[in-house]
């Protein structure tokens, strides 16, 4: 169903410049704004605002193949949109992997590679199993998991920013702080570049994250986040749109629709 037309030398050589500065873009004086985004248009959105980055929604990508989000959709169809999005910007790209699209290590090195091969910058991997129940995998067998990534990207010589999800507080997991604190010191000796705890927003937690680690950390656009200028003073270094611009565009369009049924006219979308 999928062709890829270029081979994996080329898009590496034409690609290199996107990913020079994605790891510095971690360590600026203010937050990396990323702007998660699901197809070309949205993509070319961001980069007409002057975002200095982008990642993929796994969410958002889920929705547009008419997927549940959690690996429904197979390797090979987020491979495609992934294709098309890095050929249409200059901006880095960094990919929602889910859990890697496979349980074997050694595939999702695979997996890893056939992006960087399409010019991806970074990659979001997590420490929670992609299902319906979902659950945090142990911490142990996970940063394991993250060794042998990290081990065979640099035997060979793949420069892929590894940001680390890991799923305490998104799953509701009991004391979720210390869990994730726990899943932090493994997971930097492991080899992550960079640690992304979605759906933490207490001051005071994200403080002990950011205290805890060398690493970047990444926050996720939720209810109750503090704006950018306080997370700066908090330490944090990559804030996420995630999933809501997606869900955000599609509640104004279902609004927009409802208004144009009312009127009896499709004129609203001309304005």
């Amino acid at each position: 169903m999928f062709s890829f037309r270029l081979s994996p030398g080329i898009y590496r050589v034409f690609f290199a410049r996107k990913k020079m500065n994605f790891k510095e873009l971690h360590y600026a004086e203010h937050p990396l704004l990323l702007c998660n985004v699901w197809d070309v248009a949205s993509a070319k959105t961001a980069e007409k605002l002057n975002f200095h980055a982008i990642a993929t929604s796994s969410s958002a990508i889920a929705a547009t193949f008419g997927y549940e989000d959690g690996e429904e959709m197979s390797f090979d169809e987020l491979k495609f949109i992934v294709e098309r999005i890095s050929a249409s910007i200059n901006l880095p790209l960094s990919v929602d992997m889910e859990t890697g699209y496979s349980t074997d290590d050694q595939a999702v090195v695979n997996h890893i590679k056939q992006l960087a091969d399409l010019g991806v910058a970074g990659v979001n991997i997590e420490d929670s199993t992609a299902s319906k129940d979902r659950s945090l995998i142990e911490a142990h067998t996970f940063a394991k998991k993250l060794s042998t990534i990290k081990e065979q990207l640099e035997k060979e010589n793949l420069d892929v920013f590894l940001n680390v999800r890991t799923d305490a507080f998104l799953l509701g997991f009991p004391n979720p702080l210390e869990e994730s604190l726990k899943r932090i010191e493994q997971y930097e000796k492991s080899g992550a570049d960079g640690i992304f705890v979605p759906f933490i927003q207490d001051r005071d937690e994200i403080q002990d994250i950011t205290s805890s680690t060398k690493l970047p950390v990444n926050v996720l656009n939720v209810t109750g986040l503090p704006d950018f200028n306080e997370l700066q003073e908090l330490g944090v270094s990559r804030i996420s749109t995630g999933g809501s611009g997606f869900k955000y565009l599609h509640r104004k369009y279902e609004s927009a629709l409802v208004s144009a049924m009312d009127q009896k006219s499709f004129k609203l979308f001309l304005e």
